[in-house]
């Protein structure tokens, strides 16, 4: 029996990859879930498919770079379920594109979703997670180890979610509440399709091999079992184990390691 039965989840960015693995993985632990995202009905049709009791569920359309949505998803929470044992921040969206060519739109947006929407979130979620004892995750990013070339709105974002992590986890030391910083490596998700390019607009489809990366529900199965074993930290992939040991070590040798990674994808913005 895992320690997660029954206990309630939410979980956003759950209309696809990570979030949608997520999901699954905690049906599976029999928790409740709250699923948030745009897409409705992507969450709708997942969970329609999988036959979930509609007692043990709920979907809240959740733009998190909204304040008041986020407000409101908590709230909606509450309401169903009477309280909040995990949270796990998992919407994000990336980016592609040299800073020399960027607008600084695409930078604000990467903020107000990863960064902003991961501390509205939490925010509102805090006085539950403090009456639980309960737990709360940032899903991250190698990228917010090692600033990565052509991605520096999205390491920004993810630089400032764990800092704003670990220092939650500081002030909250004699509280009991869990704070998890989960850093998957490249995995095979959609949020590669929906990065945004220099004016803003979606990429499309991935310049990557996607089924050489980890897969989503891999990714989702450590996240839980970390949420589980309250760990502090979780760097997945061989690669970015590699790459955050390199970085503390040396340095500047990685630098060039990671220029010449990102140079070498296909269309890359360094052509």
């Amino acid at each position: 029996m895992s320690k997660l039965q029954d206990k309630v989840i939410i979980i956003t960015g759950a209309s696809s990859g990570i979030g949608k693995s997520l999901a699954e993985e905690a049906m599976k632990k029999e928790m409740r879930i709250v699923l948030a995202a745009r897409n409705t009905l992507a969450m709708e049709q997942h969970a329609q498919e999988k036959g979930w009791d509609s007692g043990r569920f709920l979907i809240v359309k959740t733009d998190v770079s909204e304040e008041q949505q986020c407000r409101e998803l908590i709230e909606k929470t509450v309401e169903k379920f009477g309280g909040i044992d995990v949270l796990i921040n998992n919407a994000g969206i990336s980016m592609r594109a040299l800073f020399a060519d960027l607008e600084l739109s695409v930078i604000r947006k990467l903020m107000d979703v990863n960064f902003w929407g991961t501390v509205y979130c939490t925010h509102y979620a805090m006085p539950w997670l403090l009456k639980s004892k309960g737990s709360v995750t940032g899903v991250s990013s190698i990228a917010g180890f090692k600033g990565l070339p052509a991605r520096t709105g999205y390491s920004a974002s993810k630089f400032a979610i764990h800092g704003f992590l670990e220092s939650l986890r500081t002030e909250n030391l004699k509280t009991g509440l869990h704070v998890l910083i989960a850093c998957p490596g490249f995995t095979a998700s959609n949020i590669r399709k929906t990065a945004l390019v220099k004016d803003g607009t979606p990429q499309g489809e991935s310049p990557r091999k996607e089924h050489d990366m980890m897969q989503p529900d891999t990714v989702a199965s450590h996240i839980l079992k970390a949420v589980e074993k309250r760990k502090r930290t979780l760097v997945l992939t061989t690669q970015g184990k590699i790459t955050v040991l390199l970085n503390k070590l040396l340095p500047a040798w990685t630098d060039k390691l990671v220029y010449n990674h990102i140079a070498s994808e296909p269309d890359s913005p360094f052509k």
